[in-house]
């Protein structure tokens, strides 16, 4: 029954197809086609014009649209603006431009200057450079170097050596440095660059210290004499270090000013020519014994100089053969690591001091700072 009926269905199908004439279109799209008006008496009418639609749609990708168009459309800039134009300027008289040469040359000069003085003094204190410098130690720890640019010099450590037969035996006998020869006295001449050197590092002290500490300034000697230096180096057989001698024909020492403590260096009074000599024959009455090891690691040896003391026994030196600064301990120890630091000269300490003044630093774990008016020491 089902395949007849789909035989059926073909059937009429196929003879409709062949009832439509050739080229005839289907019946829907006759529906679609629009009657055709009748042909008046003049003629035919002229067909209308059909609207072309628009393909692809708008907006159309990459197109601008009116509103692009005039987003950046060109608009005058302020830099097209016409200038007004600029008057010629004068020139300058004769006398104006020399004024200004000068300037310009005295400007040129002040800078050459500048720039050979700190070559001076870096080639007088050659050797590295005087800022802080921190090291490993041969024990693992760290060490700070000033002036020395970290390198530390070798110093023979007995205590720590594991081997206790590589303490050497000791044996005490006289200083010999506690008894000089007498000789005459001879003002020697210092080299320029070290007076400069000195003289300039004390000149931003002062500064500070008058800004800052008025009444520590105040206790600041004035130069000690030439000879004064001569005569204590015969005394006492020792070349004080040029940096030092500058030093002391800058400031000797310090001068009393009632209820205001004299002026220092790492809470260390600063000693005048005459408490220097007086302060060396102290300390060699107390220690006039030489154990024959390495005169630094002895509490006192007559080579040292002391600059500098605290008031309990305690000195800040100089060692005239390596010429760095070092203390001495009361209890019996010296070390050249005074705050915590190695300083390698007296004018390294000077200059550390500037600098901490200016910067509000430290040297080592000493740090100054003003109190009513007077320069203190802290230990930080």
């Amino acid at each position: 029954m089902l395949s007849a009926a789909v035989l059926a269905a073909v059937a009429v199908l196929v003879v409709r197809s062949r009832r439509r004439p050739a080229g005839a279109p289907p019946a829907a799209e006759r529906r679609a086609e629009p009657p055709v008006a009748a042909e008046s008496p003049a003629g035919p009418a002229p067909a209308a014009e059909s609207p072309v639609a628009q393909w692809p749609p708008a907006p159309i990708l990459g197109t601008p649209t009116e509103k692009d168009a005039d987003r950046y459309a060109a608009k005058p800039s302020v830099l097209d603006r016409p200038s007004r134009p600029v008057p010629p300027r004068q020139p300058l008289d004769g006398a104006t431009r020399r004024r200004l040469t000068r300037w310009a040359v005295a400007g040129l000069a002040l800078v050459v200057l500048a720039g050979g003085v700190q070559a001076l003094e870096s080639a007088v204190f050659s050797g590295g450079t005087e800022e802080a410098t921190v090291a490993e130690t041969e024990q693992g720890g760290s060490a700070v170097f000033v002036g020395t640019g970290g390198r530390p010099e070798p110093v023979p450590d007995y205590a720590s050596s594991p081997d206790s037969a590589s303490v050497p035996d000791y044996a005490s006998v006289p200083d010999a440095d506690c008894r000089p020869q007498k000789a005459a006295p001879r003002v020697r001449k210092i080299d320029a660059k070290v007076t400069r050197a000195v003289n300039r590092q004390w000149r931003r002290i002062e500064a500070w210290l008058k800004k800052n500490a008025p009444r520590s300034r105040r206790t600041l000697a004035g130069p000690a004499k030439p000879q004064a230096i001569a005569a204590a180096e015969a005394e006492l057989g020792l070349r004080f270090p040029d940096d030092l001698r500058a030093s002391l024909l800058r400031h000797d020492g310090t001068t009393y000013v009632a209820e205001t403590w004299g002026f220092g260096l790492l809470g260390h009074g600063n000693m005048s020519v005459r408490e220097i000599r007086e302060n060396w024959r102290q300390l060699c009455e107390i220690d006039g014994e030489d154990m024959g090891g390495d005169p630094r690691e002895e509490w006192w040896d007559a080579r040292m100089l002391p600059v500098g003391a605290d008031g309990g026994g305690d000195h800040l030196v100089v060692d005239t053969v390596r010429r760095d600064v070092g203390e001495t301990d009361h209890e019996g120890s010296m070390s050249f690591t005074p705050g915590g630091v190695r300083i390698r000269s007296y004018h390294a300490l000077l200059k550390a001091t500037a600098d901490a003044l200016e910067r509000g630093g430290s040297i080592g774990y000493w740090r100054p700072r003003a109190v009513g008016g007077e320069l203190e020491w802290d230990v930080r």
